[in-house]
């Protein structure tokens, strides 16, 4: 059998470290060893370097044997236990006896691999009471402190208290993810590192990850000799994932970095504050150190502490606040607002918009003028920021400490407006009500020249090694916005929203109430219209073609002046057929008649027998037609006009044949997916038309053809289009030239 270590010897520096997968190291601590498991099998798969050591048996010895053969069955069966009850990476570690002597192990999976870390047990186990002592100690922090700062101190004191290290620090992160040591308790003789701030850059990005995964690490000795993990070579790439493994050994730059501050081991503790690392315990030894188990559980419980705690003590230091712009948002909020401009300059000065957020100025953009009031901006930079922002921000919300990270280019802002809230009051235009605060200027103590976080020295690029008091002055950057500030800011914003709404409902109502009175008022001129169309017009063309015709039977009418007289009588014929079918149109479009249920059958043969009286030379053949809701007057006008077209239309040497017909099922319109409609359809074998022409014959005054060659007024298809949308219905039309044309009819089912 071929064995092979799966040590990740990439090499590693702070070029690349940012890419470092730290959490396949291929190699543990020395102060335990390591087996893993497959699965189902229990086959040992994974061991590290050091079980001689240990168990007094090497890794060539375990590997590729089963856990039992090694163990035997009492362990076998004391692990199925352990991971049957789910305590994997619980509180409870697995006590074990293996090959005659004693272990605590932590057991976790990795993918397919149940890993085991075992720690000889040394020393005596906590007492029960010891337990209880530490545990109440730390409820009493509970009790007699009141902010969170004083919580942590007293926390700090009380782990290095119980774990003995040198210097307990709590480590707490800004948005970046610089830290700073909110709280410390160390050894006398030690310079403090209290109020000092770490860059981002010192705890990588996979670093954080993993903090967030696996909430305790430990270093025993950072001068430790990595010890390598062995596997059966039986296939490629072969690695194993330990980014919850507690023996998991340190990257190469991090035990630099730790070199460089003097540390000999550590212990951290993460912080998990709503799904994210609010901060660190970060315990360090200026020597090798270890802790049992069930101390690293002590100081871990102390973690949970402050987490459960970050929420109660933040809400009790912001109490005094919170109180103070409640009482401005209730005041300011009662101030009502009015479509007068007016309105909107009043409620800018009212003092409480101000306070509600401890703000020192306000600008407030509706319609396009800018109202201010305090330390802002100009006008025109207040129009700039509200489009600016609605283009940036998808016109939504946001506040910032610091705007110049936004508006680099506008360093000349910082010393009126350093920090903002901006709240979009429209969706559709940049309306937008925002807060300024000005610069604060601020000092802020490094541990070490932040800028110079990574040197370059013989060696090459290198952690820095220097971490003495540098001192930063931080421009351009306004006092943070407090949680009830920002909550309040937002509560207001929101409830002035809601007043412009009502104002432009309002204005908007106002408008159409306008344009509903003018539209009143064209409709009685139109209705004026319609009556001298339908009277007054008709009755001189009715005159003149009675003049007409009576001239046309003298006989002594020359044949110019019959063929004049002839013309003139046709002209005002065709005239008064328009007006006739104009008023028809206009009267269906303001018609009230009742719809009622009608037999389309029964209606389309009535119309076909009433058009082809006389004409034996039209055939009409109807079939079986639904019935639909409609207005049968309408509905007749429109079959006429249909088979009129299609009579008038016919070739000149082949007599018309029409058929009237429906589908058998309902279908949907192309437009009208959710609805079903009843087809009907109306086919000739007439001359047809161009599909290009299918929409636009349904316009008024649209014709296809001289007057001189087929009489009418343009207005019939369009009559038709009118009743079918009156219906709530649609036609269309399929045509070509020579080959016939097909109306289709769409009654909706339901109505």
């Amino acid at each position: 059998m071929k064995l092979k270590d799966i040590v990740n010897r990439e090499i590693v520096n702070l070029t690349n470290c940012e890419q470092e997968p730290i959490h396949i190291p291929g190699s543990i601590q020395p102060h335990g060893f390591l087996i893993g498991l497959k699965e189902n099998s229990l086959l040992i798969d994974y061991c590290s370097a050091n079980t001689t050591e240990f168990i007094g048996i090497s890794y060539v010895e375990i590997l590729g044997h089963s856990f039992d053969s090694i163990f035997g069955a009492q362990a076998k069966k004391d692990l199925l236990e352990y991971i049957s009850q789910d305590k994997m990476l619980s509180s409870l570690l697995l006590k074990i006896r293996l090959l005659d002597r004693d272990f605590l192990c932590t057991v976790h999976k990795s993918n397919s691999i149940y890993i085991v870390e075992a720690e000889p047990v040394t020393t005596k186990p906590k007492e029960a009471n010891e337990v209880y002592d530490h545990t109440s100690q730390f409820l009493s922090y509970m009790h007699t402190t009141q902010s969170l700062r004083d919580l942590c101190n007293l926390v700090a004191k009380g782990t290095r208290e119980v774990t003995g290290y040198d210097r307990v620090m709590i480590y707490r992160f800004d948005d970046n993810y610089n830290g700073e040591v909110f709280a410390e308790s160390c050894r006398e003789d030690l310079e403090p590192f209290l109020g000092l701030h770490y860059p981002h850059t010192d705890i990588p990005p996979q670093a954080r990850d993993l903090y967030m995964k696996n909430l305790l690490r430990i270093i025993t000795d950072v001068d430790y000799t990595p010890v390598p993990i062995f596997t059966v070579d039986d296939q490629h790439d072969k690695i194993l994932d330990l980014g919850l493994s507690i023996l998991r050994s340190t990257s190469p730059i991090h035990v630099k970095y730790l070199h460089n501050m003097g540390v000999g081991a550590t212990l951290t503790i993460s912080l998990i504050y709503k799904q994210k690392l609010w901060g660190l315990i970060a315990c360090h030894h200026y020597s090798p150190k270890n802790l049992t188990p069930e101390l690293r559980l002590v100081a871990q419980l102390q973690g949970h502490f402050i987490t459960s705690q970050i929420d109660v003590r933040q809400a009790n230091e912001e109490y005094e606040v919170t109180k103070k712009v409640n009482a401005a948002f209730d005041k300011i909020d009662t101030f009502n607002i009015s479509e007068d401009p007016n309105s909107f300059a009043e409620l800018v000065k009212q003092p409480e918009l101000l306070s509600l957020c401890n703000a020192s100025g306000v600008s407030l953009v509706y319609e396009g003028k800018v109202y201010l009031n305090g330390i802002t901006p100009s006008k025109k930079e207040v129009k700039f920021l509200s489009n600016h922002f609605a283009d940036k921000w998808g016109r939504t919300n946001f506040s910032t400490g610091k705007l110049m990270d936004m508006l680099p280019d506008y360093r000349g802002l910082c010393e009126k407006i350093a920090g903002a809230i901006y709240h979009s009051l429209d969706i559709d235009s940049n309306d937008c009500i925002i807060w300024y605060r000005p610069e604060t200027k601020t000092e802020v103590n490094w541990a070490g020249d932040p800028s110079k976080s990574i040197i370059l020295d013989k060696k090459g690029l290198s952690p820095r090694n220097s971490f003495k008091l540098w001192k930063e002055i931080v421009e351009c950057t306004s006092k943070p916005w407090l949680q009830p500030e920002l909550e309040t800011a937002a509560a207001y914003a929101n409830s002035l929203q809601r007043q412009l709404s009502l104002i432009r409902i309002t204005q908007e109502e106002k408008k159409y109430r306008k344009l509903s009175e003018m539209l009143k008022e064209a409709n009685v001129e139109l209705e004026n219209m319609n009556w001298i169309s339908s009277h007054d017009l008709q009755e001189p063309l009715r005159k003149m073609q009675l003049i007409s015709s009576h001239l046309l039977s003298e006989e002594d009418v020359s044949d110019s002046v019959h063929h004049s007289l002839k013309r003139l009588n046709l002209s005002a014929g065709r005239m008064r057929t328009l007006l006739q079918d104009i008023l028809k149109y206009t009267r269906l479009k303001y018609s009230d008649e009742d719809f009622k249920r009608t037999d389309l059958n029964t209606l389309a043969k009535q119309v076909a027998n009433q058009l082809t009286e006389g004409n034996t030379s039209t055939k009409i053949k109807v079939g079986d037609l639904p019935e639909v809701m409609g207005v049968p007057f309408f509905l007749q006008q429109l079959f006429s006009n249909l088979i009129s077209n299609s009579i008038k239309y016919a070739k000149a040497h082949e007599n018309p044949i029409i058929e009237i017909s429906a589908q058998k099922h309902p279908v949907s319109y192309p437009t009208e997916l959710d609805e079903l409609y009843y087809v009907v359809s109306v086919k000739d074998n007439g001359i047809g038309f161009d599909q290009k022409y299918s929409e636009s014959i349904f316009n008024v005054f649209t014709r296809l053809h001289l007057s001189t060659e087929y009489s009418g007024s343009g207005i019939g298809l369009a009559l038709c289009k009118k009743i079918m949308v009156n219906h709530k219905g649609y036609i269309t039309a399929k045509s070509s030239v020579g080959k016939g044309t097909e109306i289709s009819l769409y009654f909706p089912v339901r109505q």
